[in-house]
């Protein structure tokens, strides 16, 4: 059975099809939210919530083939509502290293960097680079054309070069 079948399963009320679906795309939606929450115990807590809101949300979901790029974006909106409580962003400093050791900077200066984007930016950033998504899963994740996301991660790039240029990438906030 195909990906897309057993996710049809899912949105037809199966929930074991809903199980597999999302032990499929379980470390995805763990890596998203280390990348914003930087915590395990709040990344395995927004997993469940996410995993909550999709088992609720599944039967409005009208294309099985965008399963990931649905649930993925349920995620991403839930780490930006527990960020904007906390009123802290932080990254998974492995993936910020290893994102960044050519560039010469160090792990303290690209956080703070990053902190300093706007929240589109940041997503931007964070889909691209972190989750390796293509320009056009960005777009479809991000319900925008994908002209529209070259701008945003061009805008978003000259941005954190602009942010680690500044100060040497260090905030003495």
């Amino acid at each position: 059975m195909s990906f897309e079948e057993l996710v049809q399963k899912a949105i037809r009320g199966d929930d074991q099809s809903f199980l597999t679906a999302i032990q499929t795309v379980k470390i995805d939606l763990y890596k998203t939210a280390l990348a914003y929450l930087r915590n395990e115990e709040d990344a395995v807590e927004a997993i469940q919530e996410v995993t909550f809101r999709a088992y609720k949300g599944i039967k409005h979901l009208k294309e099985p083939g965008y399963f990931k790029t649905w649930i993925i974006r349920i995620m991403i909106n839930y780490c930006n509502d527990t960020v904007k409580k906390q009123r802290r962003v932080i990254l998974n400093e492995d993936l910020v290293l290893a994102e960044c050791e050519a560039e010469d900077h160090s792990l303290l200066e690209v956080e703070d960097a990053i902190q300093r984007l706007d929240e589109r930016s940041r997503e931007i950033i964070i889909l691209k680079y972190f989750h390796d998504l293509k320009i056009k899963d960005i777009a479809l994740t991000l319900d925008c054309p994908e002209g529209t996301v070259k701008t945003w991660l061009f805008k978003a790039l000259k941005s954190l070069r602009k942010n680690l240029e500044e100060k040497g990438g260090i905030s003495h906030v």
